[in-house]
């Protein structure tokens, strides 16, 4: 009897593993936009726009997805320059940079793929891993490590006004990023990115945006969220 179930339950976990490989491997995850109620938003703060968008004008933004959904999120935004009045990283370095953020589990452990804008235009993907820890004022910026590609191509550089979207998807420890629709970035972000989980979200520093954020639909239609936990910024 016990053979027969660990037999069946592994073919459960077999198909959705293999669906959801399918669709990262193939086409795209179906992506619905996110709106701002459906945002925690745990620094700075996001407007919405007349025409419906979303809007960051704080040095800092730091904001998830209250829901539980696939790995895989998408950022469509027009860049506005600098906010201005910028802030420091907390490692002392200024730079202008927006990001997505997969797996967010709290401030402490989640994955990056992050675009820098100034002073160097860059795709970098991240993960911070922090066993034990849960918030900024336990770990700080400390458990980052920047992922070796397999794969990648230039980004372009950011001009005033210029459209753009951003997307990231991960399949276990494969992940994948894709700029105006070309992959850019393609490698594998290693077993401790699979030690923690959470919602997918978006990041923020000292960029002036407008945007959509898109994210697949929920593995479950009724999900419980995740409960908003301000403050608690990475």
């Amino acid at each position: 009897m016990r053979k027969a179930a660990d037999q069946c339950w592994r073919s459960v976990l077999c198909l959705i593993w293999f669906s959801l490989s399918s669709v990262l491997n193939g086409s795209e995850l179906k992506q619905t936009p996110v709106s701002r109620a459906d945002l925690c938003v745990t620094e700075g703060e996001i407007g919405t726009t007349p025409s419906g968008w979303l809007s960051v004008n704080a040095p800092k933004m730091r904001a998830y997805l209250n829901a539980s959904t696939p790995p895989a999120v998408e950022l469509r935004f027009k860049y506005q320059g600098s906010t201005g009045n910028e802030a420091r990283l907390g490692s002392g370095e200024l730079r202008r940079q927006l990001g997505l953020k997969l797996r967010a589990q709290d401030a402490c452990n989640l994955v990056y793929a992050m675009w820098r804008i100034e002073p160097e235009s860059k795709l970098v993907v991240s993960v911070k891993t922090n066993p034990g820890q849960h918030t900024s004022a336990q770990c700080g910026n400390h458990g980052y490590r920047n992922i070796k590609t397999r794969r990648s191509r230039a980004i372009p550089h950011l001009h005033l006004g210029d459209n753009h979207t951003l997307r990231a998807e991960m399949n276990g420890e494969e992940m994948r990023v894709f700029v105006d629709k070309d992959l850019v970035w393609e490698g594998e972000v290693g077993r401790d990115a699979l030690t923690f989980d959470g919602p997918v979200g978006i990041r923020s520093d000292n960029a002036k945006l407008e945007f959509e954020l898109r994210s697949a639909q929920p593995l479950k239609p009724h999900s419980e969220p995740a409960g908003c936990r301000s403050g608690d910024s990475d």
